[in-house]
């Protein structure tokens, strides 16, 4: 319960054939322990750290990979920033080592995990490294800005009602929830937005475009599917054809990435 408000879930990702996946932007940062093959990225052009934080996004990446072994940290949109006190729109768009973090007790944990094969113990291992993190952090701008994401999850999308919310100028308001979310709020409004968006498709796939435009705040179809292409690289029909049929267990999962076909273990 301590570590609910930072962390939003575990992943236990593993396969044993070659695979690929598309990253979609998610709004939220992670933290990845890779037991297994290096993945190459296509917007890196080259492999991924063999474990590493990665940063916000706005646009999508496709990942290659051979047999798959990974633990990854979901964060809360603003939770990375109570365990790494860099800015973390420092990391927008990165993959960045752990051994560039400058903490040998994440690379002690590295260490650790790549030896444990229960999940459970892993769980337990990463909680431990974060929650002696997490009694160091004291930042009343976590607070407002928890506020301000609450508002955000039902509607509001004002920039100035927002940095009004946390009792801010609208410049200090960009500033700090830049610093905290690693990205300024207005793509992280559009890219919360997708991602309702998605989500509604994939749950509601006969829905109409106009309607869905209408529902989740685009001016018309073509600004949906327009923002569609942006972030997915696909349509919305291409998207649907190309993402496994929604479950309630996978939806978290869902929304990082497309044509998922690998097995998902969830703690």
């Amino acid at each position: 319960m301590l570590l609910a408000p930072y962390v939003k879930q575990y992943w236990f990702l593993t396969s044993d054939t070659q695979g690929f996946q598309r990253a979609i932007p998610s709004g939220s940062i992670g933290l990845v322990f890779n037991r297994a093959d290096r993945i190459y990225s296509s917007a890196e052009k080259d492999y991924q750290p063999r474990s590493h934080i990665f940063g916000q996004s706005n646009t999508y990446v496709d990942l290659n990979f051979g047999m798959l072994d990974l633990i990854i940290v979901v964060f809360q949109p603003i939770g990375a920033k109570a365990f790494f006190r860099m800015p973390m729109n420092e990391l927008k768009g990165l993959n960045v080592g752990i051994d560039l973090v400058g903490d040998p007790k994440i690379i002690e944990l590295e260490s650790r995990l790549m030896g444990t094969v229960d999940n459970r113990t892993c769980v337990r291992l990463i909680e431990e490294f974060l929650t002696k993190r997490i009694c160091k952090f004291e930042d009343h701008n976590f607070k407002r800005l928890s506020f301000v994401l609450q508002s955000i999850n039902i509607g509001e999308s004002n920039v100035s009602e927002l940095a009004q919310m946390a009792c801010l100028s609208q410049k200090q308001f960009n500033r700090i929830f830049t610093d905290f979310a690693g990205l300024n709020p207005k793509d992280y409004l559009q890219i919360n937005r997708f991602a309702k968006t998605a989500h509604t498709l994939q749950t509601k796939p006969q829905i109409n475009l106009n309607e869905l435009a209408e529902t989740t705040g685009y001016y018309d179809k073509s600004h949906l599917i327009k923002e569609f292409k942006t972030f997915a690289g696909y349509t919305p029909a291409e998207f649907l054809s190309n993402s496994d049929p929604y479950s309630d267990y996978m939806s978290l999962f869902q929304t990082f990435f497309i044509h998922t076909k690998h097995e998902l273990n969830k703690l």
